[in-house]
């Protein structure tokens, strides 16, 4: 991470990172989600049922290990977020521990970091993210500079890969907005708030942002449904931030596991060190 992306982070709270993602990478990702995505729609509504601690349900699917919520009544506006997506085929796994990737990882958390958020969010037409976060969000996502460096207790990329402009529900933040000290005013939509800005992308790159920025996204006024890819890292205390498993261990099932290395099974969580050794 160069000393400008550090100025620039501390400054604004994100980073739009051209490609990212080199080509082979965005290809064989952009393969692997569409076929996620119709298996999340058609087993929407099915049992086992995950009732979320922020609120809502889910439906746990043993077969391909994911969890997958949001509304999808095949209507406008709709969303489905289909977590622990790293568990449905191996194509996600160049995302763990992905080197470019870490390089930012490193650099922003003081302490050992781990993964403790995966989503496939996917957003249809009509469907917009109401702007959250921002201000005083509590220790589990605040933001210091502490010991001459940054320290975030979380960070979240979003990886695309498809172009994205804001007319097709770009991902919007509220610059500088990590470090009020008020929480935000607002209750408008996000396109309507001062001080918004909609990022527009491209196959490949990707948005690296501290959870404390307040930040949304767009309404997607397109006929492109949009997918991308969320990988959120915190210290190794810090248990999975999905909804569906909040607070929990990281839900990757054995098989999923077994593809790892040491150095992939290393970012879930503590208690893997241990299995490491074994």
């Amino acid at each position: 991470m160069t000393d400008l992306e550090k100025y620039e982070f501390d400054r604004c709270g994100y980073l739009v990172i051209p490609q990212l993602l080199s080509g082979d990478e965005t290809v064989r990702l952009a393969a692997a989600v569409d076929p996620l995505i119709a298996h999340g729609e058609a087993h929407f509504n099915d049992p086992p049922r995950v009732m979320s601690r922020w609120g809502g349900e889910f439906h746990r699917n043993d077969e391909l290990g994911y969890h997958v919520g949001g509304h999808w009544s095949k209507g406008l506006g709709d969303t489905i977020v289909v977590e622990d997506f790293f568990n449905a085929a191996p194509a996600f796994d160049c995302l763990v521990n992905h080197a470019r990737s870490m390089a930012y990882v490193t650099a922003l958390i003081s302490d050992r970091p781990t993964i403790n958020n995966s989503e496939l969010r996917v957003r249809y037409t009509g469907n917009m993210t109401r702007s959250h976060m921002g201000g005083l969000v509590g220790r589990k996502y605040s933001y210091r500079f502490y010991n001459n460096r940054i320290d975030c207790m979380m960070i979240r990329f979003v990886y695309f890969v498809h172009d994205v402009t804001a007319e097709q529900g770009a991902f919007c933040v509220v610059p500088g907005t990590h470090k009020t000290n008020y929480p935000p005013p607002y209750e408008c939509e996000p396109q309507d708030e001062p001080g918004v800005i909609a990022l527009e992308v491209k196959a490949g790159d990707a948005i690296l942002f501290t959870e404390n920025l307040r930040h949304g996204g767009v309404p997607n006024l397109s006929d492109q449904v949009r997918k991308t890819l969320h990988v959120g890292y915190g210290p190794f205390w810090l248990k999975s931030q999905n909804s569906a498993t909040m607070d929990e261990d990281p839900y990757i099932v054995d098989s999923t596991r077994e593809r790892y290395d040491k150095a992939q099974r290393t970012l879930f969580h503590a208690h893997d060190l241990q299995r490491t050794r074994d």
